[in-house]
């Protein structure tokens, strides 16, 4: 078989699919508070109900320039299967680990996709500041009581971003509303360098009445223009996670079986490397993500068919992150 670039056929498969309705949530009371905090326990269950297997739909829309000189891009589409399973779980956090299942010359293949992590009143935050920078931010009491973080993380464990928010019911729906929050350019847009250089986003998560839920984004473009950061467009971006089985779920888990003590030693490298620097460097491609995430997922492949040991590629994998984000 001939060598494979994961993060390509991940998203050669990620192929437009029909759209999916959404049962439409009950009219809430025309009296009384629209806006209800969700106490600790109905929380936790909306963030473990997104763990299960999943048909997903991704629909993206620039819906408003901010500049005479853009135009915005026509609406785009694409889906597929993805295995969410709890990795972590203390009680004030979580650990959600997404794993995507394609076809490929015939056979199943998976590919470790994105990881979110949820975080009661969170002491400190890694958020994006900047091309390849992440900084760790603490939170102040007030601002963290109530609050949960969600801390998303790319396909070989490097950060993407991370974000502050609380879980409500509003107007009769679930949902968990972040801050304002830095994120750092999709590969959907990295690969067209663009003249914008990052996202200034709201996230928000909401459980479905059929067991699925719903990541929708509301993303400002950002670039610097003379100097300064401008807004170019405005996106509007909903995932779409409707429950289906119908795919090879044991493929996923085999995957994560045979590779979960690997990624487990993979994530507390690059959290020792948070704690010494306050932060994590790293030198990002707009092809693969960080400089060093093609091997990172290639050595799981090979720990999964027998051709790597795990010691020796934890061994690898830690100096590979230590050289790309300082020595240390």
């Amino acid at each position: 078989m001939k060598p494979v670039n994961l993060l390509l056929l991940a998203a050669a498969a990620l192929a437009p699919a029909p759209a999916l309705a959404q049962p439409a949530p009950a009219a809430p009371a025309a009296s009384g508070p629209i806006d209800q905090p969700a106490d600790f326990e109905a929380s936790r269950r909306a963030i473990l109900g997104m763990a299960g297997t999943f048909r997903v739909r991704f629909d993206m829309r620039e819906t408003t320039s901010w500049r005479a000189d853009y135009t915005a891009r026509d609406a785009t589409s694409s889906g597929g299967h993805e295995v969410v399973r709890v990795i972590g779980d203390t009680g004030r956090f979580i650990s959600l680990q997404h794993l995507l299942v394609v076809e490929h010359e015939g056979q199943p293949m998976v590919i470790k996709h994105w990881r979110q992590d949820w975080t009661y009143e969170p002491e400190t935050v890694l958020v994006y500041a900047g091309p390849n920078r992440w900084r760790t931010e603490a939170i102040p009491a007030a601002r963290r009581r109530g609050a949960w973080s969600q801390t998303v993380w790319q396909v070989d464990d490097s950060p993407r971003y991370g974000g502050l928010g609380r879980w409500t019911n509003t107007g009769g729906v679930m949902r968990w509303q972040s801050d304002w929050t830095w994120r750092p350019l999709a590969r959907r847009d990295a690969v067209r360098t663009p003249r914008y250089d990052r996202y200034l986003s709201i996230n928000r998560h909401s459980p479905t009445p059929d067991g699925g839920w719903i990541h929708w984004q509301d993303n400002e473009k950002m670039g610097l223009v003379d100097g300064r950061l401008s807004p170019f467009v405005q996106e509007s971006l909903l995932n779409t996670y409707r429950p289906f089985s119908e795919f090879n779920v044991a493929a996923a888990d085999t995957y994560w079986a045979a590779t979960r003590d690997y990624w487990a030693a993979v994530r507390a490298e690059w959290t020792r490397v948070e704690g010494v620097h306050r932060g994590i460097d790293i030198i990002e491609e707009a092809q693969a993500g960080t400089v060093i995430s093609g091997r990172l997922l290639e050595m799981g492949g090979e720990i999964q068919a027998g051709r790597m040991q795990t010691p020796a590629a934890i061994a690898e994998a830690t100096r590979l992150i230590r050289e790309a984000t300082g020595g240390r």
